[in-house]
């Protein structure tokens, strides 16, 4: 499916080393950025109080959180689990306050406003809890980055491999650096969206690659350059179809999402605005920079431009 087909090549490696020099200086103040401010990790990460209030009739989230926020708590996560009478505060550290006191608190501010409200049960997450969940994320990360390689390196080559990681490395710390910047709150939504993106990437520029693959295939005369060109630009119809269609998803949650799936979308929305551009850009690039060639990739006797027996002749978009 198509919505309009570019039959000019479009130069995009033209402008590659002006576009990765922006990549370079935004990924580099992404990480100024996580090591200057640093993250500003949820109560799963940094421990704090998790209680449970069960209500006589449905109550609205957003008015428990505003109550909750008038003592003073910026961070607080409010969601109905089970019903929607029943609803889970979770309370960050408060230095001087002990978690009974921290819940005692919450509950006077509740009960001036639904007397009906009732304390089912408190809970202390410790830091150490918080530990174990960074060190399982790094792991997963490490696990979904290795898989990446190993996949792409036996569909395809070394190069495009490494290309790719480095492109979807990219995005991750840039996700990362505007959390840190703009001090967003990273919980395990917003860890399930990054590891989320990673994927994402990756499909892009598969089907970039396999188009390269195509191409070095049909055009015997192009040179690199022009075959990462060509496989760009036939491929942007595709591109425009897939991520528009994922980003009105990602959209929806995050306008009408509430609280709980804000940042979860916010940080899909930036995964996947820096993903195309990665995978079209930075990817490929790199792999044009470490030497990417026919050689590689197509192996057996190269079929000519246009010849009938070639299975891939004539494929579109």
């Amino acid at each position: 499916m198509e919505f309009f087909r570019i039959h000019k090549t479009i130069p995009f490696m033209r402008h590659a080393l002006v576009l990765n020099a922006v990549s370079i200086v935004t990924f580099l103040l992404a990480v100024f950025f996580l090591f200057h401010r640093g993250l500003h990790l949820s109560v799963e990460f940094t421990g704090g109080t998790v209680m449970e209030v069960a209500y006589q009739q449905s109550v609205d989230i957003g008015k428990v959180r505003e109550t909750i926020g008038k003592l003073g708590y910026t961070d607080v996560q409010v969601q109905n689990f089970g019903t929607s009478r029943d609803v889970q505060i979770r309370l960050p550290v408060h230095k001087g306050q002990t978690s009974a006191q921290q819940s005692s608190q919450v509950m006077e501010a509740l009960k001036t406003v639904d007397p009906t409200a009732t304390l089912r049960g408190t809970e202390f997450v410790g830091p150490q809890v918080g530990d174990e969940l960074t060190t399982n994320g790094l792991k997963a990360l490490g696990m979904v980055v290795v898989g990446i390689m190993i996949y792409l390196a036996f569909r395809f080559e070394w190069k495009f491999a490494l290309a790719t990681v480095l492109a979807n490395l990219h995005d991750v710390v840039i996700i990362l650096g505007f959390f840190a910047f703009f001090q967003w709150e990273f919980s395990l939504a917003v860890l399930a969206a990054v590891l989320a993106v990673l994927g994402y990437s990756v499909n892009e520029s598969v089907v970039i690659f396999d188009r390269v693959r195509e191409n070095f295939r049909r055009y015997r005369k192009m040179t690199t350059r022009e075959v990462i060109d060509n496989a760009i630009t036939s491929t942007i119809s595709r591109t425009i179809i897939t991520h528009g269609s994922t980003q009105l998803v990602v959209l929806s949650m995050f306008f009408f999402g509430g609280p709980t799936l804000h940042y979860f979308a916010l940080a899909l929305t930036i995964g996947i605005l820096f993903g195309i551009y990665s995978s079209a850009f930075v990817a490929a690039a790199i792999a044009m920079w470490l030497g990417v060639k026919r050689e590689d990739l197509v192996k057996g006797p190269i079929k000519r431009e246009g010849d009938p027996d070639d299975p891939n002749a004539g494929a579109t978009v």
